[in-house]
């Protein structure tokens, strides 16, 4: 299982907007993704209700993880997205 860090950048965490980005980007990639809060239990990354209701905040690390073929570079494209201020 591949797995990567990533420190959520957008102002309102990942609520709304960013979730929806998010979440959209996940689907798109094919894999099944989970993504999480230190000492949380994961939840889907393409839900985005699950994504929201995981109460990520802006400079919170959350992980990602996922197993399949290029799982490494999509989590690392993933990340970068995280990375990003999704509301700017």
């Amino acid at each position: 299982m591949a797995t990567r860090t990533a420190k959520i950048a957008s102002a309102v965490g990942l609520h709304a907007r960013p979730a929806a980005l998010f979440t959209q980007a996940v689907e798109d990639s094919g894999l099944d993704v989970e993504i999480s809060l230190p000492g949380e239990e994961p939840v889907d990354a393409a839900s985005v209700l699950e994504v929201m209701t995981l109460g990520a905040q802006c400079g919170d690390e959350v992980t990602l993880s996922a197993e399949g073929e290029n799982a490494e570079q999509v989590l690392e494209s993933l990340a970068h997205l995280l990375e990003t201020d999704l509301d700017a």
